[in-house]
């Protein structure tokens, strides 16, 4: 973050102030962050099958016409029909109440894990249907019944076909969050293990990628995730797949890239120590894939669903940049080029997601406070003006802006009589009379700084009216605020003074 010097002045900003503005700054935005997370709710997937994607039978219209009891009864007498009864098992499973008397009847999943373990592929692959159908009630009781078939599932994971892969995948997905104890018997199992030997595997497969990206952040997003989760999918080779597959595939679309990157984005704020994934290139990766994506965005390839893959790589850049050494940042061209990327999704995203705009401004503060050699790209990119252009915005997006400002004044000196040419005197004379406290007191920060840089700006400012706009601000109801305005009163006579001299 930048910072402010210490003035010898009687009226001067103490060091303790600016200590507990770097406190409170961090404070804040370490609640972002946990914000962030906590917004990230865990959710269950239930997939459409082929014949319902070409008949156009859905969840709400499967009916219950064939009734659980009659239809247990039936698959334990066998016969020639048990694949019909299957298939009609796993559309009345659909309803709650089916899956309530399905697991209240004796036998029942003793008899749907014989089938999942038979010899007949096509009842086996029904089998795990149903179980899919069961894992995805809400009813905690009718999901937990189904642990009785989940070692199994984990074996399966290396199963002959995508789509029994699949399911089994969906499935343990969809029973990771039902209660701690499933979690825990779910780790006993092997659970990390089998995702990183199937991701192995079917590394080739981004249908079975995907499934399993979801199935492991819906571990990741657990209470526990920090304690039991997070080292064991670090010990494996998980996060360098979850790396590698960050860039969409032209054919297969966004799925696999996405859930690779919430992934990352879960295992990155919940670790404190990022050294192991800034190894794996998870930085570098993040940042390159941004670029990509903001040139998509440039030429107006704006996918469905992009935003789903900007916002994860943007949190995990924003929280990795600290970690990285400045020497790295500053090196390496890719994040230069990232300076543009971030103000293309800044302007993108404005109207649309302002949310997510924010999210952007909050990686390019993150990317000035720490490069030097990035803030001067916001200058040679021409991209002041369209920063400035963005301080009358609400939404946090200003506050933001604004920071980034101050890095570049902060970082690079040399670059202020540029920046004042391009207008942000003008501009803080405008911020320094909004009704955001916030907004007033980053103003006077960054006008203190740009004061301090020649004696030209002292008077540019003046020529702008400034004095009068400080002596107003000098009747602030903050005391902090009427402090620093009254110093930068004081210094502005001084400069006056010496003129008329």
């Amino acid at each position: 973050m930048w910072r402010l010097n210490k003035i010898h002045h009687k009226s001067r900003w103490h060091q303790h102030n600016i200590d507990e503005l770097r406190l409170r700054r961090r404070e804040q935005e370490r609640a972002l962050r946990q914000a962030r997370r906590d917004r990230q709710l865990v959710s269950k997937r239930l997939l459409l099958y082929e014949e319902e994607e070409q008949t156009g039978v859905t969840m709400e219209t499967a009916s219950g016409e064939q009734d659980v009891v009659s239809l247990l009864l039936k698959l334990q007498r066998g016969g020639t029909e048990k694949e019909i009864h299957l298939k009609a098992l796993s559309k009345v499973l659909r309803e709650s109440s089916a899956q309530l008397s399905f697991i209240k009847q004796e036998n029942s999943m003793h008899l749907l894990v014989g089938l999942l373990t038979g010899s007949d592929a096509q009842c086996r692959l029904l089998a795990v249907r149903c179980l899919h159908e069961l894992s995805y009630s809400p009813n905690t009781s009718v999901a937990s019944a189904c642990m009785a078939a989940t070692p199994y599932l984990l074996t399966f994971l290396s199963g002959p076909t995508t789509k029994f892969t699949e399911t089994c995948l969906y499935t343990l997905g969809n029973l990771c969050p039902v209660s701690e104890a499933v979690k825990e018997k779910l780790l006993a199992q092997g659970i990390i293990p089998a995702l990183a030997s199937c991701m192995e595997n079917q590394r080739h497969n981004l249908a079975v990628v995907e499934a399993i990206g979801f199935t492991l952040s819906q571990l990741l997003q657990a209470t526990g995730a920090i304690q039991k989760i997070i080292s064991m999918v670090m010990c494996s080779s998980l996060p360098t797949y979850l790396v590698s597959f960050l860039t969409p595939d032209s054919e297969f679309g966004l799925g696999a890239a996405i859930e690779c990157a919430w992934c990352l984005h879960y295992l990155v704020c919940s670790s404190e120590d990022h050294q192991e994934l800034l190894a794996r290139g998870a930085l570098l990766h993040c940042s390159a894939e941004l670029v990509s994506l903001s040139g998509a965005v440039t030429q107006g390839h704006k996918e469905d669903g992009m935003e789903l893959l900007v916002c994860p790589l943007l949190r995990i850049v924003g929280n990795l940049l600290p970690s990285c050494l400045v020497e790295d940042l500053d090196k390496n061209t890719v994040f230069t080029l990232l300076v543009d990327a971030l103000c293309v999704f800044l302007q993108a995203y404005l109207s649309s997601s302002p949310s997510l705009a924010r999210e952007t401004a909050w990686v390019l503060n993150n990317l000035t406070a720490h490069s030097t050699e990035c803030c001067s790209a916001v200058v040679t990119l021409n991209l002041v003006s369209p920063l400035i252009q963005l301080l009358p915005v609400s939404h946090g997006i200003n506050t933001m802006v604004l920071r980034i400002l101050a890095n570049i004044v902060s970082k690079k000196k040399e670059l202020c009589v540029q920046l004042v040419q391009l207008g942000l005197l003008s501009a803080l004379c405008s911020t320094l009379k909004m009704a955001d406290q916030e907004m007033v007191t980053l103003s006077l920060d960054v006008l203190y700084m740009l004061l301090l840089t020649s004696p030209q700006v002292k008077e540019e400012f003046l020529r702008e009216g400034g004095a009068s706009i400080l002596e107003i601000i000098q009747y602030n109801d903050e005391g902090e605020i009427r402090r620093k305005a009254s110093y930068l009163v004081d210094q502005l006579l001084l400069t006056q003074q010496q003129h008329t001299v």
